[in-house]
């Protein structure tokens, strides 16, 4: 299993635009195949940055994945909604892979 974590640099004045694209994904990712984590948009701190992370088996189901997703309905709006209101000035892609695992159960308080 590998994550794919996206970093977005958006513009401060178009979050409510990055929460819409990030609704889409929140329908369109999951039936294309990948388990989605979540969408993150700026909070506190810096009002720039914005995180994308899921799940997907391998780096081929990620192949996969990503043609379905340039095939979904949903998907391909998406893509062009980011492009037509260029609220993405930036976006990196690393994939990553779980070290930290068995972990203990959560306590709480």
């Amino acid at each position: 299993m590998i994550t794919c974590f996206i970093r977005y640099e958006i513009d401060p004045f178009r979050v409510d635009a990055f929460e819409k694209y990030a609704r889409n994904w929140g329908q369109a990712i999951p039936r294309c195949g990948a388990d989605l984590i979540g969408y993150f948009a700026p909070h506190e701190g810096s009002a720039t940055t914005a995180y994308g992370l899921y799940n997907i088996n391998d780096l081929a189901a990620y192949e996969a994945y990503r043609a379905r997703l340039r095939d979904d309905p949903l998907g391909r709006e998406n893509y062009e909604f980011a492009k037509r209101e260029r609220f993405i000035l930036r976006e990196d892609r690393k994939f990553l892979r779980l070290a930290s695992a068995p972990h203990a159960p959560l306590v709480k308080p």
